[in-house]
């Protein structure tokens, strides 16, 4: 079931609109300004971002340039709600990187068809790429890790790190390693936050039991095992 995350500061639109994904079975969440969107993304990376053009704050089309040029949201599908109709404006959200651009006011059967067009559209092709080990399961085209039926949430940064590892198993790695592969080419972060979000990683992975495959090897750095027990 695809997520879609709201940004819309007019609460009888994002009312509107939660209404018509459930009933097409999308699931959302909502965010009444970019702020609160950057955190919801940072908790749970969503299929597909609806973003109102004129939010409080930083407005939506500034809020999109700012993802478009994240290495960690670039990919992420929005599609951009105006009350704007000139051919300027809708010119000036697709160089922002925006998918698609739907003008205020829109029926629900519109709305839809938009988001599963664009969904088809930015998904991967093939069949998707998932990484198993001992039921650990990472999907790298939705980004989402699941042990069974539970649905693991993880950070960013967390999920890199998690890949990382996982597309590199029984291979030790350093911590500067760590930072190099799994940290943003511009960030500046000193060696020891490699073992705090270790840390994180663990106790994300400590109740299905598969804390115990990320290794501290002593004067080396970590591993990820492929052994379970």
């Amino acid at each position: 079931m695809s997520k879609i995350l709201i940004v819309e500061d007019e609460e009888v639109i994002r009312q509107l609109i939660t209404v018509s994904l459930v009933k097409s079975g999308f699931e959302y969440r909502e965010a009444g300004n970019a702020a609160e969107a950057r955190r919801l993304i940072e908790e749970e990376m969503p299929d597909l971002m609806l973003l109102d053009w004129m939010l409080p704050g930083l407005s939506g089309i500034d809020f999109a340039r700012a993802l478009k040029k994240n290495p960690d949201t670039r990919k992420l599908p929005i599609i951009m709600l105006t009350a704007r109709s000139e051919e300027r404006n809708k010119v000036d959200g697709l160089d922002a990187g925006i998918d698609d651009y739907i003008t205020k006011p829109f029926s629900q059967v519109e709305l839809t068809a938009r988001i599963r067009a664009v969904l088809r559209r930015t998904a991967p092709a093939g069949i998707p790429q998932t990484l198993e080990i001992g039921g650990l399961q990472l999907d790298q085209n939705t980004h989402r890790v699941t042990v069974g039926n539970l649905e693991l949430s993880f950070t960013p940064t967390e999920y890199r790190l998690l890949h990382f590892l996982m597309t590199h198993p029984e291979r030790v790695y350093s911590r500067s390693q760590l930072l190099d592969n799994a940290w943003p080419n511009d960030s500046f972060v000193e060696e020891r936050t490699v073992d705090v979000h270790i840390r994180r990683l663990r106790k994300l992975l400590e109740p299905s039991g598969h804390d115990r495959l990320v290794q501290t090897v002593r004067g080396a750095g970590y591993r990820l095992s492929t052994r379970t027990r």
